[in-house]
């Protein structure tokens, strides 16, 4: 019976021990999977399945984690690279990149390193791509087309390496730098290119000015010509309101004649009323019409035969 009951201890020990290591291996072996990764699962040494977001167990011994891929957005910063232009020119142009996996199994099982470091499949194929494109330009292409270039690479870097489960969204040159003695030439010539436009500039606003003191004298002129017509106008409309005036005034004295039936006594008198007016200005000699000196006849002898009469 001892020995019986120590047996038993043996058997439950072990037994509990094995439990232990059983638990022990499962804890081990569970994974929790992010929202942003992905896990390739090898069974046997091959491709079994891609786990996604939640907790998952791997079968001990049997089950094993090849890869944990990050699915975030990447930048691919690489050194400058020296490149030759078309026109046989060299400089250095540094770049980066901007990719995502989306395919983790074809990521892990496509090419081996595809972007890990500086010798990685991603980083020499976008020296390659940067050398081929550029060499494809002249320096002064290079230099303004900077768009161009960007897209360029980034379509040949996409399409490169879509196998290998990489989607390149975009690409582009951080900087561009030419040889120093380029360098200084340009500057030269960016120094005479702002001489030159200073030199316009002035010159243009002379011009301006020239132009817009024209124009105001042109526009004086204009307003004092202008005014001269406006005055003679009124001058004008005034001596033709006064003449105007006049004619109607003697119209109406005629009217009133004719309307009062003046007979010729009358208007002899009113001629001797003008004939008078006339006497008074500066004339040295005035012309008499014989009507008129007959009537004066006429008052003559009226005058005497009524002082005649006065007298008696």
């Amino acid at each position: 019976m001892l020995f019986l009951a120590e047996n038993g201890l043996v058997w439950l020990i072990v037994v509990g021990i094995i439990l232990f290591i059983l638990i022990i291996l499962i804890i081990a072996n569970i994974r929790v999977v992010k929202q942003t990764e992905k896990y390739i699962i090898q069974r046997f040494g091959a491709y079994y399945k891609t786990w996604d977001v939640g907790v998952k167990l791997l079968i001990p011994f049997i089950d094993r984690v090849e890869k944990v891929v990050n699915l975030k957005e990447k930048v691919g910063d690489y050194d400058p690279q020296k490149v030759i232009t078309k026109d046989n020119v060299t400089m250095s142009i540094d770049t980066a990149v901007f990719y995502q996996v989306t395919d983790p199994k074809l990521y892990t099982y496509g090419v081996t390193n595809p972007d890990n470091g500086p010798n990685s499949a991603l980083a020499l194929l976008t020296v390659t791509t940067l050398r081929n494109v550029i060499g494809d330009l002249t320096l002064d292409e290079t230099l303004t087309s900077r768009d161009k270039i960007n897209n360029d690479i980034r379509v040949i870097l996409d399409a490169a390496t879509d196998p290998w489960g990489i989607k390149v969204n975009r690409v582009e040159v951080k900087a561009i730098m030419p040889p120093k003695d380029i360098q200084e030439a340009m500057e030269k010539q960016m120094k005479a290119e702002r001489e030159k436009r200073a030199t316009i500039l002035v010159a243009e606003g002379d011009k301006a000015a020239k132009i817009l003191q024209a124009e105001g004298d042109k526009e004086s002129k204009i307003l004092r010509a202008e005014a001269e017509k406006q005055q003679m106008i009124k001058i004008a409309e005034g001596q033709a309101s006064k003449i105007k005036l006049e004619k109607e005034a003697e119209a109406l004295g005629i009217t009133l004649l004719k309307e009062a039936k003046a007979d010729q006594a009358v208007l002899t008198l009113r001629s001797l009323d003008t004939l008078a007016k006339v006497s008074e200005g500066q004339a040295t000699k005035i012309i008499v019409p014989s009507e008129i000196q007959n009537l004066a006849g006429l008052i003559t002898a009226v005058t005497e035969v009524a002082d005649n009469k006065n007298k008696k």
